[in-house]
């Protein structure tokens, strides 16, 4: 029977999540499989895998074929990883302390950038909430100085009717000084 490790879609309607599944090839994608071995989510940031990785491990040794996503995948967890270093033992070139030792410092430096990447991810949304606050801050000051300057004219304007009306009621009284003069002479 030939095997295959591949992807079995669940979740709702655009929002795929997947089994990781061990099936027969004539077996539909969402149908009857052997094994499950793991879950895959990508709707996460990163996207989260749970993986039983001794089990991919063997059914990776005994001959399964993985699709090309569960390859990208696989090899992203570290089976394909252990499977050569492995194959380095069953040949001789070193042994099984020296196999786990680099696989655990081969691990540990697949962590370190991937925890790099998530700090840079974290800083540089960060720095883009900073740069949004200022912009904003920067467009209600605009804001807050048109508005300002909106009412001092409308002020000013106010107080320009006032005086016009001040000056419109106040009587005018300088004409009749000066027909009285001529008069006496």
């Amino acid at each position: 029977m030939a095997t295959k490790i591949r992807l079995q879609r669940g979740g709702r309607k655009g929002y795929a999540v997947y089994r990781i599944v061990i099936a027969d090839v004539r077996a539909p994608r969402d149908g009857k499989f052997t094994e499950k071995i793991g879950t895959y989510n990508p709707n996460t940031n990163p996207a989260t895998v749970d993986l039983n990785f001794d089990r991919a491990l063997y059914w990776v040794e005994v001959g399964a074929q993985p699709t090309d996503t569960v390859r990208n995948l696989l090899r992203a967890e570290g089976v394909y990883m252990m499977k050569h270093l492995r194959g380095g033992v069953k040949k001789g070139a070193f042994d099984e302390a020296a196999c786990q030792q680099k696989f655990d410092a081969w691990k540990k430096e697949k962590e370190s950038s991937k925890d790099a990447l998530t700090k840079k991810a974290a800083d540089e949304k960060k720095a883009s909430i900073a740069k949004n606050l200022e912009e904003e801050k920067k467009a209600n000051e605009a804001i807050a100085k048109k508005v300002a300057e909106k009412k001092a004219a409308a002020k000013a304007e106010e107080e320009a009717a006032k005086a016009a009306e001040a000056e419109a009621a106040a009587p005018v009284e300088a004409p009749a000084e000066e027909t009285e003069a001529p008069a006496e002479a």
